[in-house]
């Protein structure tokens, strides 16, 4: 097979993944949509999408307008609609994040931040555009809406320490604000200690029982950013493991700010140990979950994590603010935008990060600002059968006013109203 051939055929997938992905996985009504400017194969199709000609060539901002739609039914003929804006390139756009292959700003971070964005300039974060072209896609084929719920519910913890003042430098900090009475506490219990929040944690997800709840163990090198570490096979962190693995949750790998080589890093080792994680059939990993440190992430580390055996990345959210960085509600295969190739790591769309909300460098919200922040992501999230993704960090509930109050809240909305 030449290589024309083979990027021919690696584009069609990638075509056909989008338009069935579109569709909410209907094969079937997939092939009633064409991808094509050639006129004399319309009518082959119930719809067409007019190309721009830039899928798999150049990466450009996409138009963000209104969608232009013809309609023909009257015709008789397919096809019965055309759309001339290329609602695959953009969608293409947007789930790949090939943004950020073509706009350089970074934070102090690294970070490609909302405000950075064509989303954050165009005041677009809180609108799920991808998932809009589904519906108006799915209604011009006469197909049902997806019946509005929450295909799944992600509670998701980073454990970036799991004491405050169990440690040199914590209990130092510690005493020298006249914490001593809390140093002491937590040295000779640490259960004491500020930053274990595990049990009452555990006590609020149980709130909602059809989720599935995850915490990102941080295994690093313990300086700079990914200070404090903690060691996996010391007995302070085998009682929080205990703890997560007696409730059900599930252990997942919370990666250095530092993008560490993934193969040498000890969570590996730590997780393979365990017999629930790997499939005894290949000897690999069932399902291993991720998210990046700071949520730090780039097309280069993306790439990274997907041929270290990471199946399934939670990391997709602006740091700056909550909404939809992939411009969907649902995970999606990621679309490498440097190779054009569909891959097999899956994008989760992590929807609110509780220091997002606060942070006076991110949103600055109140409570009440946050709750209906909040409010309005969940009423897209279910619009649109997506999955809701919560990250609360261990630490919050104990250095943030609100974050002890807000989490309840939340969980509570997602019981009692969807």
């Amino acid at each position: 097979m030449g290589n024309t051939q083979r990027r021919r055929m690696i584009m069609n997938e990638i075509i056909e993944y989008i338009i069935t992905f579109l569709l909410y996985g209907n094969a079937n009504a997939a092939k009633q949509v064409g991808y094509t400017a050639d006129e004399a194969e319309w009518h082959n199709y119930c719809v067409v999408i007019v190309p721009n000609g830039y899928l798999g060539k150049e990466i450009v901002m996409p138009n963000l307008g209104e969608v232009k739609t013809e309609n023909r039914k009257g015709n008789g003929d397919k096809p019965h609609f055309v759309i001339h804006t290329d609602i695959i390139y953009n969608t293409f756009f947007f789930i790949s994040r090939a943004e950020e292959l073509i706009n350089p700003k970074r934070d102090e971070h690294g970070r490609f931040l909302a405000k950075f964005s064509i989303l954050g300039e165009n005041n677009r974060m809180m609108i799920p555009t991808v998932d809009e072209y589904a519906r108006m896609l799915m209604k011009l084929l006469d197909l049902p809406l997806p019946t509005p719920s929450f295909s799944q519910i992600y509670l998701t913890h980073d454990v970036d320490s799991i004491e405050q003042y169990r440690h040199i430098r914590g209990a130092i900090g510690g005493i020298l604000r006249g914490q001593w009475r809390k140093v002491l506490a937590s040295l000779k219990d640490i259960h004491n200690d500020p930053a274990f929040t595990f049990s009452w944690l555990i006590s609020q997800d149980k709130k909602v029982e059809r989720a599935k709840c995850i915490y990102f163990i941080k295994d690093t090198f313990g300086k700079g950013f990914d200070y404090p570490q903690y060691k996996l096979d010391g007995n302070d962190f085998a009682i929080v493991e205990q703890l997560i693995e007696n409730s059900g949750a599930i252990l997942g790998l919370h990666s250095s700010y530092y993008g560490a080589d993934m193969t040498k890093v000890n969570i590996f080792t730590h997780l393979a140990s365990k017999e629930s994680s790997i499939d005894k059939t290949t000897g690999t990993f069932k399902d291993l979950y991720h998210r990046s440190h700071y949520l730090r992430c780039s097309i280069d580390l993306m790439q990274h994590h997907e041929a270290s055996g990471i199946t399934d990345d939670f990391t997709m959210m602006f740091p700056d603010q909550v909404g939809f960085r992939l411009q969907t509600t649902r995970p999606v295969r990621w679309i490498n935008p440097k190779t054009m190739t569909l891959t097999n790591l899956t994008l989760h769309p992590l929807t609110i990060m509780d220091c997002t909300l606060s942070n006076t460098n991110y949103m600055n919200l109140n409570e009440d600002e946050a709750y209906f922040e909040c409010q309005r992501l969940f009423e897209k999230i279910h619009q649109n059968a997506g999955e809701v993704v919560l990250l609360w960090h261990n630490t919050s509930p104990s250095n943030n006013p609100y974050h002890r109050t807000l989490y309840p809240k939340l969980l509570n909305l997602l019981v009692e109203n969807y």
